[in-house]
């Protein structure tokens, strides 16, 4: 497989064979050579990419981020676009985790007013938000109470008294995406889900507090109301076992529709239909409807979050306005240099560019906030969206640091206890409800975020606003 360095930071395997597009990655040497290095393994990112450079109707190039490694089909940090008339829509290319996303909340606190409670703060997140695998949350729905959250998103867990308003005007699609049928929901994806809304999850979900350590850009954090030792809060999660269980229903639909309508089938997640046919627009509205169910999610959260603020520091909710939350595992109609196209994003955040309408008035001058997760030992950023993202990339960035090694290969590196202690004595407090979970979570098993993100900045696909330092992280 021919894989070349076409100019600074950007590579790329040739379309070739059924290749309909190029497979480009933007990367370093580091990052370029550890993908060649992939090909001899069971899991290679680039040739996950390949495969999608071979689906019908992409556009452009199929494309991966500086965060990338191998997934299910399609690489996590893959973006590919599909012409809504003659492209599919793919299960690989949106995932399990529909609508995993972040949400970061601004606070008037300083890092010095946390460091004195950061202990009880700890305490306090730990024990009021829902974490680990199967947890429970607060809210109790019955079925036409879900079909609601799927239908309305934020909104309808707003109604409930779990937040504010205004969070809408913050959030992705102001909480609630158009095209959702519960219909096309299974029974079973709902009743998992009966309990689950307002709950972090396990794996590499998490809720941080964080500060802002470093000021990029004064211009853009000043739209963004943020400032050097600005503590917030961010929280990373998504649509929980009502996502996982849509993807599951919807691959043996996609499997026959990828049979019926002639679309190779190179591996197994990565099945496909017309997005026009009526299976492709099935599983559109499925899809649509775990978007909905993420964004209440992550609503509930955000609202314990601010409760747990208040009892510790007497802020109240007002004070903890929303900054933004976006999402990084979807598929959504765009409109991009005057076409409609269907783009996924696997693990790759939405970075629309200053003027896009879909951004809150109050940052369409600056472009959309892209929020970056990094690792509890490390650091996160937030970013803005640039006009060169929207050609290059269809306003399309990194998500995270981007996993270097599997977590049964992190477990036997590293030992949870030790791993809260060593961060300890860095001045931030990890709390988690496995063990096992926080050795997979190890900042060792993930790339170096400041590589991945510095990347994505001096291409220009997003540029760096500030970078923020962990001081407590809740681990499921």
């Amino acid at each position: 497989m021919k894989f070349v360095e076409k100019e600074k930071f950007v590579w790329e395997v040739p379309k070739e064979g059924d290749m309909l597009v190029p497979a480009r990655v933007y990367a370093d040497e580091t990052i370029a050579n550890h993908l060649k290095a992939e090909l001899t393994g069971e899991w290679s990112a680039l040739r996950q990419l390949v495969n999608v450079a071979s689906l019908p109707g992409i556009q452009k190039a199929a494309i991966a981020m500086s965060d990338v490694h191998p997934g299910y089909g399609f690489p996590i940090g893959g973006v590919a676009a599909f012409d809504v008339d003659d492209g599919v829509i793919t299960m690989a290319g949106i995932g399990f985790d529909v609508n995993c996303g972040v949400r970061t909340i601004r606070t008037p606190l300083k890092k010095e007013d946390v460091e004195k409670k950061k202990e009880e703060l700890a305490q306090k997140l730990f024990e009021h938000i829902p974490a680990g695998l199967g947890s429970t949350g607060k809210l109790k729905l019955d079925e036409n109470q879900i079909d609601e959250v799927l239908i309305k998103g934020s909104e309808y867990v707003i109604e409930q008294g779990y937040g504010l308003p205004e969070d809408l005007e913050y959030t992705e699609e102001k909480g609630r995406i158009k095209g959702a049928d519960p219909s096309n929901v299974s029974h079973k994806a709902k009743k998992r889900q009966y309990k689950q809304v307002g709950t972090l999850g396990s794996g590499n979900h998490y809720l941080e507090v964080q500060y802002v350590e470093e000021v990029f850009d004064e211009k853009a954090a000043k739209v963004y109301g943020l400032e050097e030792g600005q503590v917030v809060v961010s929280l990373h999660c998504g649509s929980r076992a009502l996502g996982h269980q849509v993807g599951t229903d919807y691959l043996q639909v996609l499997e026959e529709a990828s049979k019926k309508y002639g679309i190779p089938v190179k591996e197994r997640e990565l099945v496909s239909a017309p997005f026009q046919s009526p299976e492709g627009q099935k599983y559109f509205s499925a899809v649509n409807a775990a978007i909905n169910c993420a964004f209440a999610n992550r609503q509930v959260l955000n609202h314990l979050a601010r409760e747990s603020f208040n009892d510790v520091f007497g802020l109240a909710h007002e004070e903890m306005p929303l900054l933004y939350d976006i999402a990084h595992n979807t598929c959504k109609l765009e409109e991009h240099e005057g076409k409609k196209l269907i783009v996924h994003r696997k693990g790759s955040t939405r970075a629309f560019g200053p003027g896009r309408k879909e951004i809150p008035k109050a940052y369409r001058s600056i472009g959309q906030p892209v929020l970056i997760g990094g690792t509890m030992g490390t650091h996160s950023y937030i970013l803005h969206g640039t006009e060169f993202g929207m050609k290059e990339a269809f306003g399309s960035a990194c998500h995270g640091a981007g996993r270097r090694m599997s977590r049964a290969k992190a477990k036997r590196e590293w030992w949870g206890e030790s791993i809260q202690k060593k961060l300890l004595s860095q001045g931030i407090v990890v709390k988690g409800h496995s063990r096992a979970g926080l050795a997979e979570e190890a900042p060792g098993a993930y790339k170096d975020v400041d590589r991945v993100v510095n990347i994505m900045h001096d291409v220009g696909l997003a540029r760096k606003v500030v970078k923020l330092k962990p001081m407590v992280c809740i681990k499921g």
